[in-house]
């Protein structure tokens, strides 16, 4: 019998993160928290005890882009192939590209890189040391400046994610965007 009360609290957390995606998904990550509850069909007092903050409620969903993230960078520090700047730009595009799932992401991940006590902050933390590790990658083969460091390089991707979300751009804005930038980010020479 106690395993009734566990499915059950299973179940409302699955529905929470169903009902989270949801209102993120058309009001961005400001999204009203009354309104997750209603729409998973529980409590506000039910959302709470699953996710204690906003923050928390972000980080179970997105602990599993931000796993894939961390991986692709693994996947690209493996390839040889790959030229180290174009591993960079390919995992920076793939941060903005996830960045602009939600309105408000990109500020949310950037907030939460600054502030050690988010709950959002370790997966953050996580996947920036990642990125770091293909930038450090791409400085000691002289293709990236070597005053450039990586929160610059993550706060880059995602402004460029935050500019793709605002209407009246081209389709193609962040990949042009992110283009333009790594040239820039280029060393010299």
């Amino acid at each position: 019998m106690a395993d009734a009360p566990r499915a059950h609290a299973q179940r409302n957390r699955e529905l929470l993160l169903t009902a989270a995606r949801d209102a993120f998904a058309v009001h961005g990550t400001d999204a009203s928290l009354r309104d997750v509850a209603r729409r998973a069909g529980v409590g506000i007092g039910t959302l709470y005890r699953h996710f204690p903050t906003r923050e928390a409620l972000l980080e179970a969903l997105l602990d599993s882009n931000f796993d894939t993230l961390r991986q692709r960078a693994e996947d690209l520090l493996d390839s040889p192939a790959r030229p180290p700047h174009d591993a960079l730009l390919a995992w920076l595009g793939e941060l903005a590209a996830g960045a602009r799932t939600y309105q408000g992401l990109p500020q949310s991940i950037m907030a939460a890189l600054a502030n050690e006590g988010s709950e959002l902050h370790a997966s953050c933390a996580a996947m920036q040391a990642s990125g770091a590790r293909l930038l450090h990658r791409a400085q000691e083969a002289g293709q990236v400046r070597a005053d450039v460091t990586v929160y610059e390089v993550i706060a880059l991707a995602l402004g460029l994610a935050w500019a793709a979300q605002q209407p009246g751009g081209p389709a193609d804005l962040m990949g042009r965007l992110l283009s333009t930038a790594m040239y820039g980010l280029a060393a010299p020479g």
